[in-house]
C-alpha cells in the first residue's frame, strides 16, 4: 500500500504542521472562539457549508452569519422560528448560496437539535453496527438537516456520488479532538471518517499513487481514505490538515515533505 510507504513522510508532515498555528487563514478558525459545544457544531456547520471558493471570502462570509445570529448561535438557532431565520439572513450571499438557503439550513439544524438533543447526538444513533465509513450515517444526517425542502447548495447528496468535502470537513473538526480539530462529539468513533476530499488533497493523493482517479469524487475520496486507514487504522483522516498545508502556507515546503519518503 504506498501511504505505507510514505508513513515516515507523512508522520513528519503530522508533526511539523498538524499545530493551531498553522489554521489560519482557516474556516475551522472560526471555531476557536466558541468553547461550548453546542456552539461548536453550528458554528462548523456554518464554516463547514460556506467552505467553497476564496478563503478570505470564506471568512466574511462565516462572519456575516455569526454577526446576524448573535454570540450564542446554538441558543439563537434552537429558539428562532423559521421566519425569524429569514429576516436575520435576509439579503445574505455568498457566491452562489443565498439567506434564504443558510436561513433553511439553520432551522434544520435547529429541528434536529430539538429533537435528538444536538446534531452529533444525531449522527451518532444513526451509526450502526457493521458500518465501515460514517457515510450511511451522514446521509441520515443531511436528511434531517434537510427535511422537506429541496436540496440547496449547502448541502451535498451522499447518494449521488459526492465526495461531500464540506460535510466531512465538519465531521473532521467535530469528531477528531486535537490541537487543531476541537471534537466536541465524543460518540463517534474517528475511524470511520472519510476524508474531505477537495482538488488540492486529491492532486496530492494522485502524486502519492494514493489513488490513479481522475475524479474528485465519492469513489475516490474512499480510495484514498482506505490508503490512509492501512498506516492510521482509527484516524484515517489523521494526515489532512497537514498536508493540505503543502502549497497553502509558506513554511509546508514540498520539497522537504518529499525528502523524508
Amino acid at each position: 500500500m504506498p501511504a505505507r510507504r510514505y508513513q515516515h513522510a507523512l508522520e513528519y508532515q503530522y508533526r511539523t504542521f498538524h499545530r493551531r498555528r498553522y489554521v489560519r487563514p482557516d474556516p475551522l478558525q472560526c471555531l476557536y472562539d466558541y468553547d461550548d459545544p453546542a456552539d461548536q457544531e453550528v458554528v462548523g456547520l456554518v464554516a463547514a457549508t460556506l467552505a467553497y471558493g476564496r478563503v478570505k471570502q470564506i471568512l466574511r462570509s462565516v462572519g456575516a452569519v455569526l454577526e446576524r445570529i448573535g454570540p450564542q448561535p446554538a441558543r439563537f438557532v434552537n429558539d428562532a422560528t423559521p421566519d425569524r431565520l429569514a429576516r436575520a439572513l435576509a439579503g445574505f450571499k455568498h457566491r452562489f448560496t443565498t439567506g434564504d438557503e443558510m436561513a433553511a439550513l439553520l432551522a434544520g439544524a435547529g429541528r434536529v437539535r430539538r429533537r435528538s438533543g444536538s446534531l452529533g447526538a444525531c449522527l451518532a444513533r444513526a451509526v450502526r453496527p457493521g458500518d465501515e465509513t460514517i457515510i450511511p450515517a451522514l446521509a441520515a444526517l443531511a436528511g434531517e438537516l434537510r427535511g422537506s425542502r429541496q436540496a440547496s447548495s449547502l448541502l451535498s447528496d451522499v447518494a449521488k456520488g459526492s465526495a461531500c468535502k464540506r460535510l466531512h470537513l465538519l465531521l473532521r473538526w467535530m469528531v477528531r479532538r486535537d490541537e487543531v480539530d476541537p471534537g466536541p462529539w465524543r460518540s463517534v468513533p474517528p475511524g470511520l471518517l472519510v476524508v474531505p476530499l477537495d482538488t488540492h488533497l486529491h492532486a496530492i493523493a494522485r502524486a502519492l499513487g494514493l489513488t490513479a482517479r481522475r475524479a474528485a469524487d465519492a469513489r475516490t475520496a474512499l480510495e484514498v481514505t482506505r490508503a490512509f486507514r492501512a498506516v492510521a487504522p482509527d484516524d484515517p483522516v489523521r494526515y489532512d490538515f497537514s498536508l493540505t498545508r503543502l502549497g497553502i502556507h509558506p513554511d509546508a515546503r514540498p520539497c522537504e515533505f518529499l525528502a523524508r519518503m
